[in-house]
């Protein structure tokens, strides 16, 4: 399938096929009652799956002539472990995509994460502090991020009153904690997003970053595959993994595979001769044999790329995410136009590294 389309739900009546032997006109006027419907119903929006892109054009054309589409608003997730790139990562990809004409707004909600290298539109600091909480309530910065998580999602108004005002015309960027157990563990921070993506009819998808350099080390791949695995299975939105910082990779040593054994994450079974050589994981052989197996038979998890200052591997990274939200389907023609500005530019963006990496 080669695009999406987005009709109201009233036409999951008529169970015909779309197929491009018909025009949209002809689409949606193929029973009597369906253009009624579509001019006085309230529209839930559903994805249906085109075979043809240009038909998928000519329909989304035909629609907005007729006023039946309404602007749709997309976004990004960003999570992922301390360490992985997440606040480096905003800040490299709000700068690509403002490069592109899109209107940018980054969404702090890391209590933690005091010291931004982004102007960020909405700071969860302005609402709850992690220091404030540790000291109020004396718990450690574990509990402390559990706890400004609850209060957001209890608080949740708050945060959807600062998002109304960007709706009509932004992208949005949300930067979350680095604390893993938010997202297969805990469920408030899910909470938080759903709720967001109900009210506020959102498109978002989660970017999990993973650091580069537990590829040198086989133990801590595995461990990085069953936290993506956990992860996708929690959050239940579309999903992408990232090997970020892929540029300094190499500084860790030589890998034992190709990158692509890695990020294609297909037969694990060849981990197991390099487990068994280090002492601390051959008695955990059968266990990690299993896990690994369970990692395979999910078949969900495999990874994309990222050196974030090298700005055609965060254009490839943004294509892909702009498939699984639905971005680059509402507007053929002017996703092309965008990319085609980062295409011809002549130098990258001017990007300002974190300064505590």
């Amino acid at each position: 399938m080669e695009g999406a389309l987005c009709l109201p739900d009233k036409l999951l009546s008529h169970p015909r096929s779309l197929t491009d032997t018909q025009s949209p006109a002809q689409l949606l006027r193929r029973t009597s009652t369906v253009a009624p419907l579509l001019l006085t119903s309230p529209f839930v929006y559903t994805c249906y799956l085109v075979s043809d892109s240009s038909f998928h054009h000519n329909t989304i054309t035909y629609l907005n002539q007729q006023g039946l589409c309404e602007k749709m608003v997309f976004g990004q997730v960003v999570i992922g472990p301390p360490g992985s790139g997440k606040t480096t990562y905003c800040n490299g990809m709000s700068q690509y995509l403002q490069l592109v004409g899109r209107k940018v707004a980054v969404i702090n909600l890391d209590p933690a994460n005091d010291s931004l290298p982004y102007d960020c539109a909405i700071n969860i600091e302005d609402l709850i502090k992690l220091s404030d909480v540790m000291n109020e309530h004396s718990l450690g910065p574990n509990g402390g991020l559990v706890y400004c998580m609850d209060y957001l999602e209890k608080n949740i108004d708050w945060l959807e009153s600062k998002l109304k005002p960007l709706l009509k015309d932004h992208y949005f960027l949300f930067d979350f904690p680095g604390q893993v157990e938010l997202f297969f563990l805990h469920s408030n921070a899910k909470k938080v997003i759903m709720k967001l993506i109900k009210k506020l009819d959102l498109r978002l998808t989660a970017v999990h970053l993973v650091d580069a350099h537990l590829c040198s080390d086989p133990a801590k791949y595995v461990s990085a595959l069953l936290l993506s695995l956990s992860t996708m299975l929690h959050m239940e939105l579309p999903h992408v993994n990232v090997l970020s910082k892929i540029d300094l990779i190499e500084s860790y040593g030589k890998l034992a595979f190709n990158l692509d054994f890695y990020t294609d994450v297909e037969d694990l079974s060849y981990l197991q001769r390099h487990l068994d050589q280090d002492p601390r994981s051959s008695k955990y052989r059968k266990l990690t044999k299993e896990l690994c197996e369970v990692v395979e038979d999910f078949g969900l998890v495999n990874f994309t790329t990222l050196a974030i200052q090298d700005k055609e591997s965060v254009s490839n990274l943004v294509r892909l995410i702009d498939k699984t939200n639905g971005y680059i389907f509402q507007d053929i023609d002017a996703s092309a136009v965008e990319f085609s500005k980062i295409a011809i530019a002549q130098t990258d963006w001017d990007y300002y590294r974190y300064p505590f990496n």
